[in-house]
């Protein structure tokens, strides 16, 4: 891990470290995880990614396979990328996985200075309303959402549309928290739910999934017989 919340990038400046956040439950992860995570480091500058599997979703139906099996899966997925790492804190505390104590655990570890950046999708953006203190993710970290084409406040339901008229930006600014900013990235035809029905009806998926995870998931036996999960 970086030891100074600075990166230099020249003789003259210094930014603020930027640390992508991509939370999931990579069940399985799969080539639109590895996609999106590579679009947010371009478009945002981000100097390091942090896959962070969830444990026990308190919003989703339990997951397909175990969180030892996602683990594998995501080492195996991200290998040696540089700047890219799983966190493994979701999986390790008991109960519900809630985001705001995942970011108040690494403001503790990491101090004030680094910029956080929450990475989604835009489905989950417009879902962000039910999340559990939702409100104060901004206070402890950025949000940056995907973008397919041009966003209008009247798209989104009124506590969201209220929360991006008053923290949206059209650049990530340099912050430690605060703001929701968006990134296009091209679209990727994948669904986990799909993926999965698919791998259970033992068709072929090897252009959804890094090689690395469908032999694992082959050499595992994951799921078989398992139908269609949420």
């Amino acid at each position: 891990m970086p030891t100074s919340s600075l990166r230099a990038t020249g003789p003259e400046r210094l930014h603020r470290l930027r640390i992508g956040l991509l939370g999931g439950t990579f069940d399985p992860v799969h080539v639109g995880h590895l996609a999106l995570a590579r679009a947010a480091a371009l478009a945002l500058g981000l100097d390091e990614i942090r896959f962070i599997p969830t444990g026990r979703s308190w919003q989703k139906a339990p997951t397909a396979s175990s969180g030892a099996h996602r683990l594998a899966m995501l080492q195996q997925a991200i290998g040696d990328t540089p700047g890219w790492r799983v966190d493994t804190r979701e999986l390790e505390r008991p109960g519900a996985s809630y985001t705001i104590d995942t970011l108040l655990e690494l403001r503790a570890e990491l101090g004030a200075e680094p910029a956080l950046v929450l990475l989604m999708g835009g489905d989950q953006l417009r879902n962000l309303p039910s999340w559990h203190r939702y409100r104060e993710l901004l206070d402890h970290a950025h949000i940056a959402a995907t973008r397919r084409g041009p966003h209008r406040l009247s798209e989104f339901d009124p506590p969201l549309e209220a929360l991006i008229a008053e923290h949206g930006r059209e650049a990530l600014p340099d912050a430690p928290a605060g703001s929701i900013v968006f990134f296009r990235m091209a679209p990727v035809a994948v669904s986990a739910t799909l993926l999965r029905a698919a791998l259970a009806r033992d068709e072929q998926a090897a252009e959804l999934l890094p090689a690395p995870v469908l032999d694992y998931i082959r050499r595992n036996h994951l799921y078989q017989n398992r139908g269609t999960p949420a």
